[in-house]
């Protein structure tokens, strides 16, 4: 009968802290900003240079 051993999962271990996905969602979001401004930049100022 020690075949079947059930043990018993902490679900708080298993689930994403909100705290932590906020953070993670708010680094993306910064990184994706970050880049379409950088992205601005080339197309406003460096383009235009080669013109």
């Amino acid at each position: 009968m020690d075949e079947f051993k059930t043990e018993k999962v902490n679900t708080s271990e298993t689930r994403l802290d909100k705290g932590q996905v906020a953070s993670t969602f708010i680094k993306y979001a910064a990184y994706i900003i970050i880049f379409f401004g950088f992205l601005y930049f080339i197309v406003k100022y460096v383009f235009p240079a080669f013109h």
